[in-house]
């Protein structure tokens, strides 16, 4: 369980940002989300050498993809902008805001009390939950990046189309392409990796209902959809299967 947890874990590190695409435009984010996700996977087992081997070595590939995509000219760490948080005319009353959020957390912290904090660690150590979940961040964001390279092929043909209402009706139907298919893993996942291949089934006739092309769209546009669920749907199977025979469960 332990390598397990190691693997899965320090995948989805790198799936993550690099599913966002922010090794190119946002390296620090890249850098926390490697590091603070790398931690969680190795800390129950900080008293061995191989884990922490391990997440150098994932360290190491981030850094090397961000260099390797950075962009000529000035470089910029990539964090969002907090001016307006602390300049104009809101500024102090989204502090008070900001100051009341945190009062309201250490609050419920202190309601809690020591067996929930206790129980927040169990579930931090869990091997199991740290599986799933990071199998979970792998099947959404590496899938999406999977779905990408597929249809890259069809969205050139779209974007090669003569100006007209079927070239903007075809660019407007793969905008909202990404989020929805991210949701669409995420749930196929879920269904699946809790053994419920039935939901996931309904999961995919809805979208087909709610957002199948229409004449207008084109034939693009429905090789768009054919192809990014198709995509969708191996990386959810492909990572549920993998995540419920890690732990000793049946694939299916």
């Amino acid at each position: 369980m332990e390598t397990a947890r190691v693997f899965f874990g320090l995948t989805a590190a790198l799936v993550v940002p690099l599913g966002m695409d922010w090794h190119r435009t946002r390296p620090g984010p890249t850098a926390l989300v490697v590091l603070a996700w790398s931690a969680y996977a190795v800390f129950p087992y900080m008293d061995r050498a191989r884990p922490w081997i391990a997440l150098c070595a994932t360290a190491l590939v981030a850094l090397g993809a961000m260099l390797w995509h950075r962009p000529e000219g000035t470089w910029s760490p990539g964090f969002p902008d907090l001016r307006p948080w602390a300049s104009g005319a809101l500024a102090a009353r989204r502090r008070f805001g900001l100051g009341a959020l945190g009062a309201a957390l250490l609050l419920s912290a202190w309601t809690a009390g020591e067996r929930t904090w206790s129980l927040l660690l169990e579930l931090l150590r869990s091997d199991r939950t740290a599986v799933f979940v990071s199998a979970l961040l792998i099947a959404v964001f590496g899938g999406g990046t999977l779905a990408k390279a597929a249809t890259r092929p069809v969205r050139r043909e779209i974007e090669a189309l003569q100006e007209g209402p079927q070239r903007s009706a075809a660019m407007e139907f793969m905008n909202g392409g990404p989020a929805i298919g991210r949701l669409e893993r995420g749930l196929l996942f879920a269904f699946l990796a809790a053994g419920q291949p039935e939901a996931a089934a309904l999961v995919l006739a809805a979208k087909s209902l709610a957002r199948v092309p229409s004449a207008e769209h084109g034939k693009h546009a429905s090789e768009y959809f054919l192809i990014g669920t198709l995509a969708s749907v191996i990386a959810a199977l492909t990572m549920s299967m993998a995540a419920r025979s890690a732990i000793g469960l049946p694939v299916l």
